[in-house]
């Protein structure tokens, strides 16, 4: 069975984020990631950033722990720390991806993360955002949505354009509709079933189920 990789980067995390990883996940902490897992008695099987957010203590003890530690220098890199990692899980192919500590202050880095789901799309790789208010994933097909919490559920480009968008088990559905980049139509949808099923022809779609 493929596995299923829990990224830990250095958002907004909190007791929350440790509800949403299991014994037998593959856990991979980027930059104070890391520190976050090591801190509740995590050993992360790969740590990888430039470690600019943590102390030189730290860092000893994310490489004691870690079961693989890949530091790169802060300025000569192409990529955020969190692109690194999400990379790196991609090539090792999951069944699963969830990203923690993605959204935060930072709304550039928060934005950029959130672009990393069609890096997973493109692959075929079942990824998601997750924290104590939101779940986001894409689609560039069919998903299949269930409330688990977050009552509140919105739809956004993340193309230009998405067409063909159906919406069936939701107060608002839609038939056949067109979202563009700037619209709000798709904001603020709730489930009227215990699942409901989101299709799109054309585009990439993120779906922002939320809570206050």
């Amino acid at each position: 069975m493929q596995q299923r990789i829990v990224i830990c980067t250095g958002g907004r995390l909190g007791r929350w984020a440790l509800e949403y990883i299991n014994p037998e996940d593959v856990l991979i902490g980027a930059d104070s990631g890391a520190r976050f897992l090591v801190a509740h008695g995590l050993s992360p099987d790969i740590s990888i950033g430039d470690f600019d957010s943590v102390s030189g203590g730290e860092l000893a003890a994310i490489r004691q722990r870690s079961g693989r530690t890949i530091a790169c220098d802060p300025v000569d890199k192409d990529y955020t720390d969190t692109e690194m990692a999400f990379r790196l899980a991609l090539d090792m192919k999951p069944r699963e991806l969830v990203l923690l500590g993605a959204l935060g202050t930072r709304f550039d880095h928060t934005l950029a993360n959130v672009h990393l789901l069609a890096l997973a799309d493109a692959r075929n790789v079942n990824a998601v955002i997750v924290d104590e208010h939101n779940k986001i994933v894409l689609t560039s097909g069919e998903a299949t949505i269930v409330q688990e919490g977050f009552p509140n559920v919105s739809l956004l480009p993340l193309t230009m354009e998405v067409s063909g968008i159906t919406l069936t088990g939701f107060q608002y559905p839609l038939t056949d509709a067109t979202l563009s980049i700037g619209q709000s139509l798709g904001i603020s949808n709730v489930l009227v079933r215990s699942t409901g099923t989101i299709r799109i022809s054309d585009g990439l779609l993120l779906i922002i189920q939320s809570r206050d």
